[in-house]
């Protein structure tokens, strides 16, 4: 699997060798994962642009208990198109097969593809407004372990949709405001499962503000996002929130609190705390998020 991520990583950089190239490399720390991502992206013409990237998450949690004998392994392929009124974002995904101990979660993989529809509803260069709108729609199936009322935990293959609604409104080049609601359905059935244990994370359907790693079957996800922006400075300061709630978990509060920042002209830096609690108050956790982007 590692050939295969580094074969992709080589190809792309490759194509990437006469035009303008974007790289990122993140780190994300809590007390239950450490996840290392790294992307690169470049332009195929004015009007589209592919990227590459690979994830490495080490959960600990999962690898005490036996769901995981080795580091979990994805990749994604987002790809952007700008058709001037809209644009199409769609970035198929696929976790590797991964190994286990526990005899109830053999083999498991994931894969899916995330499509997102971003219209301009209005935009006023000269007031220097922006309102957007867009429409999420994903899809997934993975292999996984469910356990189902009165059966016994068997493997599956279960897919999981997600669709999303969201807006994001700019304010004279110095805010900007961002609310979504995200619904998730479940094709193979949900009524009876009583417990789930799969290898992708839900975040990958649809970004609610929060960079933890939960592979739980969510029901429904609210979140807003508030950024102040200084334009001469390249710099922005964010604050977001999440509320989710799950048919396989407890549900949750997210906080999210950032800054972007350059750190040379080709070179910009994103930090963020990312607080996180079951709606009971426990299960507190904390996430640390830093993440470096270089264009060359």
């Amino acid at each position: 699997m590692k050939k295969t991520i580094l074969s992709c990583f080589l190809l792309l950089a490759a194509l990437g060798a006469q035009a303008a190239v974007d790289t990122s490399a993140t780190y994300i720390y809590s007390s239950d994962f450490n996840q290392i991502r790294a992307g690169a992206g470049l332009p195929l013409g004015l009007n589209a642009a592919i990227g590459l990237e690979g994830r490495y998450v080490e959960d600990k949690f999962s690898t005490d208990d036996g769901a995981f004998k080795d580091p979990v392994y994805s990749v994604y392929l987002p790809i952007q198109l700008d058709l001037d009124l809209v644009k199409v974002n769609l970035t198929p995904f696929y976790y590797f097969k991964n190994k286990s101990s526990d005899d109830n979660f053999k083999d498991p993989y994931a894969y899916g593809l995330n499509a997102q529809l971003v219209m301009n509803l209005r935009e006023d260069e000269v007031e220097e407004l922006y309102t957007q709108a867009y429409i999420g729609a994903s899809y997934a199936r993975q292999k996984a372990a469910l356990w189902r009322q009165d059966q016994a935990p068997a493997n599956e293959n279960y897919t999981q949709m997600a669709y999303t609604l969201g807006v994001r409104q700019n304010f004279f080049s110095s805010f900007t405001f961002h609310a979504a609601a995200t619904a998730y359905q479940y094709p193979n059935g949900i009524s009876d499962v009583e417990a789930f244990r799969g290898i992708m994370d839900i975040n990958d359907l649809a970004y609610t503000q929060s960079y933890d790693v939960n592979r739980a079957l969510g029901k429904y996800a609210l979140s807003a996002r508030i950024t102040r922006i200084w334009p001469e400075k390249h710099s922005t300061l964010y604050v977001a929130y999440h509320y989710a709630e799950f048919y396989t978990a407890d549900s949750e509060h997210s906080f999210l609190l950032g800054n972007t920042f350059l750190v040379a002209s080709n070179a910009r830096m994103d930090v963020a705390y990312n607080h996180l609690q079951n709606a009971n108050g426990k299960n507190k956790r904390d996430i640390l998020f830093a993440n470096l982007n270089i264009s060359f």
